[in-house]
């Protein structure tokens, strides 16, 4: 039952991370799976789509401390820079991850015309939300 209250809450917490301003207007952050992962107490996997109209981007955001993130372009075309990392463009198929505590200073997509999604998968401590912060 614990399990259920948490997953609750967790997807509560990125349904409001995404209305609360971490992400700019027409992006939009949809919760996909979300589920604690048995043979690692203490763990949850979480999954969020993450769809960018053509010229759209993020703020520039931090994670949940203990959030370890793979991220796998869907469709179309993401930039990304992750800490002091250089801007890459990452295209549909292509991957890439965060570390914990990573600061994500440019999360958009690529392209002025067409859409682009991008599936974000958090290994992350049980209870550890919000799950993305947004920076200026």
């Amino acid at each position: 039952m614990r399990t259920k209250r948490f997953l609750a809450a967790l997807l509560t917490a990125v349904t409001l991370s995404a209305t609360a301003g971490a992400h700019t207007p027409g992006e939009t952050v949809t919760p996909n799976f979300s589920h604690a992962i048995p043979n690692i107490p203490g763990k949850s996997l979480v999954a969020v789509e993450v769809t960018y109209p053509p010229g759209s981007a993020s703020a520039p955001h931090t994670h949940a401390k203990s959030a370890f993130i793979y991220a796998y372009v869907v469709s179309g075309a993401i930039e990304s820079q992750v800490d002091d990392g250089p801007a890459r463009v990452y295209h549909a198929g292509e991957s890439f991850y965060e570390a914990p505590g990573a600061r994500h200073r440019i999360s958009r997509n690529a392209s002025a015309t067409a859409p682009a999604k991008l599936l974000a998968v958090f290994v992350v401590d049980s209870g550890d939300t919000p799950l993305t912060t947004p920076h200026e």
